[in-house]
């Protein structure tokens, strides 16, 4: 059964990036995070501006709320698949930012070995298993930020789920074995994004959804301008609303095909408890009139698929 509350999914139509993610975060606790040690994980897996990576200011406004929440530590956690991490995050500003701010910067690909923790196969599709990083397993409490975007190179759509993707190692440090080359070329490849997901948890998602690529993606593709933050504590209820914006806008086949909950990546994710399991446990709340009768046309695209 679902935690009341945890298929709500809120909305709100704003130009302004800080005062928007402040008015979203008034509908959480975020008193939970006081004096927690918070991982976090945005979206860099390039260094092509938003919405292929996270704007600077959701960063800023985001790390600042989690502050004003008196989070004891944030770490922000990240390796890059479409360059160097390091390059990808200071050409983005990152460690400018986190220099002023106070929070700390996480290079996965630079982590030693001891670092990560190993998930044993089981009865994924991930042929070894494969490797989180400890800073995102021991954390108090886990925060991720994504962008709203179609992913042309077999994952469909990269939203909450898909972002998880870069927490995953990929080389263990003294291995020559690629998991994100298994990862790519599996017939797979959606569902084990979903089984990341099972193996942490995540106690809020903000999504950036002023922008969006409705095709191509991750790094480039046609854009529109929904002008939407969306927030959730259900990264399935938050990817499904997400994928009935990108049929709103109109996208591509395979994102415009059948039941949203019939995807790959949210009919697994569902399937391992990661989130809610139809489409009926999602209540959509827009938080401004201006997004209210947007709100309503997305439930009708969830519910009629």
């Amino acid at each position: 059964m679902v935690k009341m509350g945890k298929g709500n999914v809120y909305l709100i139509k704003t130009s302004d990036r800080d005062s928007g993610i402040k008015k979203l975060f008034r509908e959480f606790k975020l008193d939970k995070f006081s004096g927690q040690k918070v991982a976090l994980k945005a979206n860099y897996n390039s260094a092509d501006p938003f919405p292929a990576s996270t704007h600077p200011q959701t960063l800023k406004s985001l790390i600042e709320s989690l502050k004003e929440a008196d989070a004891s530590m944030i770490a922000l956690a990240e390796r890059s698949g479409m360059g160097n991490t390091r390059n990808v995050l200071e050409t983005m500003g990152v460690f400018i930012l986190a220099e002023e701010l106070g929070f700390q910067v996480v290079v996965l690909n630079e982590e030693d070995r001891e670092t990560w923790v190993k998930i044993e196969k089981d009865r994924s599709h991930w042929l070894r298993g494969f490797y989180l990083p400890r800073v995102v397993l021991e954390a108090d409490r886990v925060v991720q930020t994504c962008c709203l975007k179609t992913h042309r190179f077999g994952g469909n759509f990269t939203l909450s789920l898909k972002n998880s993707v870069g927490l995953v190692a990929k080389r263990l440090p003294g291995s020559l074995y690629d998991y994100m080359a298994e990862l790519h070329i599996s017939p797979y490849q959606r569902y084990m994004i979903a089984e990341i997901n099972k193996h942490y948890p995540v106690d809020l998602v903000l999504m950036d959804a002023t922008k969006a690529f409705v095709d191509g993606g991750p790094e480039k593709g046609t854009l529109v301008e929904p002008g939407l933050f969306l927030a959730s504590e259900d990264r399935v209820a938050i990817d499904a609303v997400g994928v009935a914006l990108l049929r709103y806008y109109g996208t591509t086949r395979t994102v415009s095909m059948g039941k949203i909950f019939d995807q790959d990546q949210i009919h697994r994710a569902a399937e391992l408890g990661v989130g809610v399991k139809s489409e009926e446990e999602i209540k959509i709340i827009p938080l401004d009139p201006e997004s209210a009768e947007l709100g309503v046309k997305i439930k009708e695209i969830l519910i009629e698929g």
